[in-house]
């Protein structure tokens, strides 16, 4: 399970920038994780419950956007998020789409602090 290692990542930069910042503890975290970024949302949840005990990140929410598939075709310069993840064939002309624009993200957007 890698989410451990990417809860106990996102722990660690929340309680240097909470440090940083002067505060002294984290109320919420907010991350965005690509449908294609390899992190399962609901386990990451979990991880993140273990590696926060006992840092200025104990008790913190995690708020999750998960972020769809989306493409650009070439071929008819269309922008569409992807139904299907497993099938890069844009949704508009129904050809071969080469161009992932998003999905693959793993982001730590803010932080909230008292």
């Amino acid at each position: 399970m890698h989410e451990l290692s990417v809860a106990l990542s996102l722990v660690q930069l929340a309680a240097d920038a909470a440090r940083q910042a002067g505060a002294a503890q984290v109320l919420a975290l907010h991350v965005r994780i690509g449908a294609l970024a390899g992190v399962v949302p609901d386990a990451l949840r979990f991880s993140f419950d273990i590696a926060a005990e006992g840092t200025l990140v104990t008790g913190a929410r995690l708020e999750i956007e998960e972020v769809p598939v989306r493409i650009f075709c070439d071929l008819c310069n269309a922008e569409a998020d992807l139904p299907n993840p497993q099938s890069f064939v844009c949704p508009i002309c129904q050809q071969p789409a080469m161009r992932m624009v998003q999905g693959r993200e793993l982001q730590l957007i803010s932080l909230e602090v008292p």
